[in-house]
């Protein structure tokens, strides 16, 4: 069996930059423990999988290289990318079934527009492990899908060295630790040890929480975003009601052929 593969650098206009998904087109189903035992050995964040159901209307998964999640936000701007700029599909937008939910992705030139359910974040007590895990001696903690972590200075962002053994303990899921950006709106990292991604260079679907949040403090519905250590991504998010749209760019980093 052969299977076409991508690697997309989402969230960047040029590759070497944002954050890398694998994608692999599907005619049908695949067993998902092949699904599985393909993205470990693709071993990036995220492999995603779409089957088409109908013109512009696909059926789309997400595996990390341990298990399979409900949302993804850069592998869906990379499963988008591919369809748009690879496989020349002609059509104003892109409807994708999930099991988040339907997710619906537009293109305007070479930046692709991705609507997201908006997530919120309630304040609560953290585990007792889980600011020591980051480094971190006090913080304002909320809860969402994740655990956000809110911090005063992006240089605390940067700093940021994680025990991802004992961050692996204290989560449910991942955990975003976020501040004020000092060229962009806000900035923030995020790391998920637990479902087998120590850090995601960058991730839509906790921008989906970290918008809303950062729109309520900064008094305004349009913002820009960077997420990253060494290496970064850079997004525009827009709070539309209880929708985030995620604006970002993609490049095609690598095309290549599975063979199983």
């Amino acid at each position: 069996m052969q299977l076409q593969l991508f690697q997309v650098d989402a969230f960047s206009s040029t590759t070497l930059g944002g954050n890398p998904a694998a994608v692999c087109p599907l005619d049908e189903w695949l067993p998902d423990p092949l699904l599985q035992a393909i993205a470990a050995e693709n071993n990036l964040a995220e492999t995603a999988y779409f089957v088409r159901l109908a013109e512009g209307h696909y059926q789309l998964r997400w595996f990390t290289p341990e298990v399979e999640v409900d949302l993804c936000g850069h592998a869906t701007l990379a499963s988008s990318w591919v369809l748009f700029e690879e496989l020349a599909v002609d059509s104003p937008m892109l409807r994708f079934e999930t099991r988040g939910g339907e997710l619906r992705v537009t293109r305007n030139g070479d930046t692709l527009a991705m609507d997201f359910p908006a997530g919120i974040a309630t304040p609560c007590v953290p585990p007792p492990d889980l600011l020591p895990a980051l480094g971190i001696s006090s913080a304002e903690v909320l809860e969402s899908r994740d655990y956000v972590i809110v911090v005063k200075d992006e240089a605390q962002i940067a700093a940021l060295a994680p025990d991802f053994g004992l961050l692996r303990t204290c989560t449910k899921f991942g955990v975003a630790v976020t501040a004020p950006g000092r060229t962009s709106d806000f900035v923030s990292r995020w790391f998920g040890p637990r479902v087998g991604v120590n850090e995601d260079i960058t991730t839509g679907t906790s921008h989906a929480c970290l918008a809303p949040l950062w729109a309520g403090r900064l008094g305004k519905t349009t913002l820009t975003a960077i997420q990253g250590g060494k290496r970064k991504g850079q997004l525009t998010c827009q709070v539309v009601g209880d929708r985030v749209i995620l604006s970002g760019r993609a490049a095609t980093y690598l095309k290549g052929t599975i063979v199983i």
